[in-house]
């Protein structure tokens, strides 16, 4: 992986989004050195926020405004989730991050 880029994994809802996209389902992404909020990285890629329920960055699970890192590997995972596996994946608790709304 070159310096600059994080991995990117779309499951669920958001993998078929991409498919249907015609587009591959795991891709690099440039981000800068310092980094940017995953909520940054799903928007560069085109995937709607609102389908976002939570991103694994380096197998933890963390809300959208998570600093995603060069040489991360990101997993975005779509609202819909089973129940219990929110609970157990840690998703339902980063679903409640309080995440500020974006300055324009």
């Amino acid at each position: 992986m070159t310096e600059g880029c994080v991995t990117v994994r779309l499951f669920g809802s958001l993998h078929t989004l991409y498919r249907e996209r015609g587009l591959p389902t795991t891709v690099s992404a440039e981000v800068p050195q310092e980094g940017m909020s995953a909520r940054d990285l799903a928007i560069s890629l085109g995937l709607p926020l609102d389908m976002i329920e939570g991103v694994f960055c380096n197998r933890v699970v963390y809300g959208v405004g998570h600093v995603v890192l060069p040489g991360d590997r990101v997993a975005f995972v779509p609202k819909g989730t089973p129940g219990p596996h929110r609970f157990f994946l840690g998703l339902y608790a980063a679903g409640k991050v309080y995440e500020p709304p974006p300055a324009d």
